[in-house]
């Protein structure tokens, strides 16, 4: 499987904040996508994933077109936003119920995606009782109902402690390590690793950068 970004464009009023973004990705590839805060790494991956509009450009996956068909993005591609895409009053049952059959919850909690995310340990917390590291670990699970082949992440374990990070970090290694692609906005040295590619937004154009380990480094170019 391919995906291939081909000159997203996006302007609010005067502000041309995403510039002719290009970029390809193949079956088990990690992209991660750098930038300063409000350089446009979130308002990339709002547009893929549909919820707001681009100016112009394209999103294909094998070939077909994904901006303008709602039905085929939502087969393809899972959505992860850095905010709680979640029902605060609701358990993590119920909050799963809303997205996965009773037959393919059990399925994926005994041995699945649910399973290898943790979120047996915390099925019956109510959302609004969860630590953050829940709550995300309770997006992704969300976002992979379908098991989309493409999974895109705004900040995953931005504020979460160690033992979150890695556990989030350990299911997206095995996400990848499957022909899963991820595209994902960072700055965390531990999802730096994961990725195959890196690419700063500077304004509003996206540009290639060799992430060599060195953070410092990152820091300067931003």
């Amino acid at each position: 499987m391919r995906i291939e970004i081909k000159n997203i464009a996006k302007r609010f009023k005067k502000h041309q904040v995403l510039r002719d973004i290009c970029l390809t990705a193949d079956s088990g590839c990690c992209i991660g996508i750098l930038g300063s805060n409000g350089s446009g790494k979130s308002t990339l991956l709002s547009i893929l994933a549909g919820i707001q509009n681009c100016d112009n450009g394209s999103f294909l996956c094998d070939g077909a077109e994904l901006l303008n068909n709602s039905r085929k993005r939502s087969q393809v591609v899972g959505y992860v936003p850095q905010g709680t895409p979640l029902i605060e009053e609701l358990s993590a049952k119920d909050n799963l119920l809303l997205w996965y059959s009773r037959a393919e919850l059990k399925k994926e909690l005994e041995n699945g995606v649910l399973a290898l995310l943790g979120i047996g340990d915390f099925l019956s917390v109510t959302v609004s009782k969860m630590s953050g590291g829940m709550k995300k670990r309770l997006s992704i699970g969300c976002a992979m109902s379908s098991h989309p082949p493409v999974l895109l992440l705004d900040e995953p374990t931005a504020a979460l402690d160690l033992v979150c990070k890695q556990k989030i970090a350990s299911y997206l290694r095995h996400y990848k390590e499957n022909g899963g692609i991820l595209l994902l906005t960072t700055h965390d040295a531990m999802e730096l690793d994961l990725c195959d590619e890196w690419f700063i937004i500077q304004d509003g154009v996206l540009v290639p950068f060799n992430f060599d380990g060195n953070i410092q480094k990152l820091v300067e170019s931003l």
